[in-house]
């Protein structure tokens, strides 16, 4: 890498913090990914500018580790906007943070921009300023279109889903390169929409923390079920609020699992410390759901579980379940993988293409309940099963998906991408 040992990260959308609080509006696994990677780049050498919307009167400046922090710059107001429209604001938000960089003579090794608001953002300010862009989508606006059920007018109404298309094609085609968490996603951009050159996109799959994600004896499970004040066996399912999570398709899944198994309960914990009125209707949906079905007393709704909890609560549990309708990675799967939690993922996802079946993980289509409850069930009725999956899980998590292999790989592949776009010399940058 250059002289220029500073990097440019752009995730516009969301609360993004040192600490956040996962779960409040379009706020998971991508601030997750962007926060981690940035602390395990600069465990690598280098300084770590995270660039993020200010709304909310959020302080301007935030300081996350050693050699990373966040920069907030204003657009579209003062108040949350969802990512799907803020991609109306991005220009003004260009604007207000390249006038804080540029009269400081603030220098980059490279930008890299998170999902398709960034991304606007991420190409214009690497026209600006002369420095390679690599983008990151985390999810792809023409498959996530088509993985989503529901009524086509309505769908287009929330997601946007014709100028996010058009747009992620346009950052597809100008920026130098292009980060894929899975090889389907990489198959998706070359084809259909996209029509994205291979050539300029890489898989790196996004990364986890081994020093809090990692597992325990069984006596100190015995323990932690004990303070958490847990004595049935655990089905556990965790994530932000939203319907293409899946929760109502595992709640589906779950008689098949409690027809034959009465020490079982489901655990679910979606959404935010502090819900709006859209969640706490999903949320009810979810509890009629139950009721419905007859299942309201062998499910147990917790709004939250804070990022300081949640290694233990993975650890508790005898099944995770990750019952997406889509999801483009899933980094609560991997991280309950390596606390040693027999997994059971959905297919409609590049991370069970990446799991050897039965050995690792367990996954099925959530889009069949009866035979994503039969593959739960199978995990709890099968003690070699989950054994195996214990012992073997963790190992994947830590050959493939530690943090601070993701930043190596990532440093590697913009070597590369350097190489072919000289830079113009330039003094370190002021801080």
């Amino acid at each position: 890498m250059p002289r220029r040992r500073r990097i440019m990260m752009i995730s516009t959308h969301g609360y993004v913090s040192a600490n956040p609080e996962f779960g409040k509006p379009d706020t998971g696994g991508q601030v997750v990914y962007v926060l981690e990677l940035s602390r395990s780049l600069a465990r690598l050498g280098y300084s770590v500018d995270i660039l993020t919307r200010r709304f909310e009167g959020q302080p301007r400046t935030e300081e996350v580790d050693q050699r990373v922090r966040i920069l907030r710059f204003p657009c579209g107001g003062v108040e949350f906007i969802p990512k799907e429209r803020l991609c109306d604001s991005i220009p003004e938000w260009v604007e207000n943070a390249l006038s804080y960089l540029q009269p400081k003579r603030m220098r980059y090794a490279f930008i890299n921009s998170h999902y398709w608001d960034a991304g606007l953002a991420g190409q214009s300010m690497a026209y600006q300023l002369g420095v390679p862009h690599v983008h990151t989508p985390h999810s792809i606006g023409s498959w996530k279109r088509d993985n989503m059920d529901g009524d086509h007018q309505e769908l287009e109404r929330q997601y946007n889903f014709k100028k996010r298309i058009r747009e992620e094609k346009c950052i597809y085609d100008e920026c130098d390169a292009i980060i894929a968490t899975t090889p389907p996603q990489r198959h998706i951009l070359a084809n259909g929409a996209y029509d994205v050159d291979p050539a300029k996109t890489f898989v790196v799959p996004p990364g986890y923390d081994d020093t809090r994600f990692f597992p325990v004896s069984k006596g100190q499970k015995t323990v932690l079920r004990g303070e958490l004040g847990f004595a049935d066996r655990i089905v556990l399912a965790i994530g932000r609020m939203a319907r293409n999570k899946g929760y109502d398709l595992l709640i589906q899944a779950m008689p098949v699992v409690f027809k034959r198994l009465d020490d079982v309960k489901l655990l679910l914990a979606p959404g935010s410390q502090d819900p709006d009125d859209n969640e706490r209707r999903q949320i009810q949906e979810l509890k009629d759901l139950a009721e419905k079905l007859g299942i309201a007393d062998r499910v147990i709704f917790r709004n939250y579980i804070t990022d300081e909890e949640l290694p233990d609560f993975y650890r508790i549990a005898d099944v995770f379940a990750l019952s997406s309708r889509y999801e483009p990675f899933g980094m609560t799967a991997v991280e309950a993988m390596a606390c040693g939690t027999p997994t059971v993922m959905t297919t409609q996802g590049g991370l069970s293409e990446q799991i050897r079946w039965g050995v690792e993980g367990i996954y099925a289509d959530p889009f069949d309940p009866e035979c994503f409850g039969h593959a739960i069930y199978s995990v709890l009725h099968t003690p070699r099963l989950a054994q195996e999956i214990s012992k073997y899980g963790p190992r994947k998590a830590r050959a493939d998906f530690t943090w601070i292999g993701i930043a190596q790989k990532i440093l590697r592949l913009m070597q590369d991408v350097l190489e072919q776009k000289p830079q113009t010399d330039a003094t370190e940058e002021s801080s």
